[in-house]
This record gives C-alpha cells, sequence and structure tokens, in this order.
C-alpha cells in the first residue's frame, strides 16, 4: 500500500457495486429473524398503537351515528310540541272558550263583575 492509501479512510476505498452489497447486507440484517425477536417488544407497541387507533376511529363514528339520529328524534319533538302549543293557544282564545262554554249550556256574564270585600 501507498502512503496516499494508508491516509484514505476505508469507505472511501470501497467501489460503488461493494457499497450497494453493503446496503443491502445491512437491510437484510435489519429484517432477519435476530432482529425481528430483538424489536418485538417496539413491535408489539406499534401494532397496540394500531389497534387502539381502529378502535377509536369505530367508536367515532358509532357515537357520531347515535348523536345524528338523536338530533333526528329532537327535531321531531320539537316539531310535536310546536304543533301542540299552537293548538293549546288556539282553544284558549275567548271566541274558542265561549263557543265551548255555550256547548254544555254556559252563557257570558253581562253584568261586570263584582268584589267582595270583608268590613
Amino acid at each position: 500500500m501507498s502512503t496516499d492509501e494508508k491516509n484514505v479512510p476505508q469507505d472511501e476505498l470501497v467501489s460503488p457495486v461493494q457499497r450497494v452489497r453493503n446496503d443491502w447486507r445491512a437491510l437484510v440484517e435489519k429484517v432477519s429473524y435476530k432482529a425481528i425477536v430483538n424489536n418485538i417488544p417496539f413491535i408489539g407497541y406499534v401494532v397496540l398503537l394500531c389497534v387502539l387507533y381502529i378502535s377509536n376511529n369505530h367508536r367515532a363514528i358509532d357515537m357520531q351515528r347515535d348523536l345524528n339520529n338523536k338530533y333526528k328524534d329532537r327535531k321531531e319533538l320539537m316539531w310535536k310540541y310546536m304543533d301542540a302549543k299552537s293548538q293549546l293557544m288556539q282553544v284558549k282564545t275567548e271566541t274558542q272558550v265561549m263557543k265551548e262554554a255555550e256547548s254544555i249550556g254556559l252563557k257570558p256574564s253581562v253584568l261586570p263583575a263584582y268584589k267582595i270585600t270583608k268590613r
């Protein structure tokens, strides 16, 4: 070896083909059985996060469906309430009360009301 080759780092002496092979070997080592066994806790953690994410999405979708159904029910009940309220207001009018009273035999008073006082 010459003095120039001794001063150059080892990475620069590697040809591009050897570098690709080394990269491929490093990738295979990362994905090898030993690497997977060493990373089981991390893989389990990632799987747990995925399961939690999926279940949370399902729960959110179910909750949104439930809220939509409750909103429709609320809307229907509000319309029923407004209908009953308007019918009650119509029944309470003076002319309606007089018609109902005449049907059972009552007549409106022609004399003004008077107040009874205690002496």
